[in-house]
């Protein structure tokens, strides 16, 4: 019973709920210089399970190739469930989106001294394409998260990801 119990990451996690506006920054061509895709949208986080999870709920717009290369507006939808792991002494998160069919699960670390949460994951995006993440959420006050995506390509560590989020209703 005492692995089941709230302690101060389950805290962390729940004091970032409530109603998010965010802007996204990602990288799709590997040229370090080229000029990011950007968009934007809404994410609503709560408590679920007596405060031992937070879920996640995102939507937004984002500009996609369709089957012919052309950039056209898509609906995204993402949803994560995130805690802390009493038993792994570890943050934990999944996710999933409407743009793929697999879950990407992670597990990670919260550092007090620059309230900064980092996360390691492994995605395979494409059959015997795997690639390593490192996911960095900084949180430097309660109206304010920014996400950093890092993926390891071919031995690289490049940031193809960012999201600056602001609670609603906040500047």
């Amino acid at each position: 019973m005492d692995l089941a119990k709230l302690n101060e990451n389950h805290k962390l996690l729940s004091d970032l709920n409530g109603n998010w506006n965010y802007t996204i920054k990602f990288w799709m061509n590997p040229d370090p210089n080229a000029k990011p895709e950007e968009s934007k949208g809404s994410a609503t986080r709560k408590s679920i399970m007596g405060g031992r999870y937070v879920m996640m709920d995102v939507t937004g717009k984002m500009q996609m190739p369709d089957e012919n290369g052309k950039m056209k507006d898509m609906q995204f939808r993402g949803m994560a469930i995130e805690g802390y792991d009493n038993v792994k002494k570890k943050f934990v998160s999944s996710w999933i989106d409407n743009m793929g069919t697999g879950i990407a699960n992670s597990e990670g670390t919260y550092d007090p001294a620059t309230k900064t949460f980092t996360f390691n994951l492994e995605l395979e995006p494409v059959p015997g394409m795997k690639s390593q993440v490192r996911e960095v959420v900084k949180v430097p006050d309660t109206n304010h998260m920014m996400l950093e995506w890092y993926e390891n390509q071919g031995g690289q560590e490049r940031k193809t990801m960012e999201i600056n989020y602001t609670r609603a209703g906040k500047k």
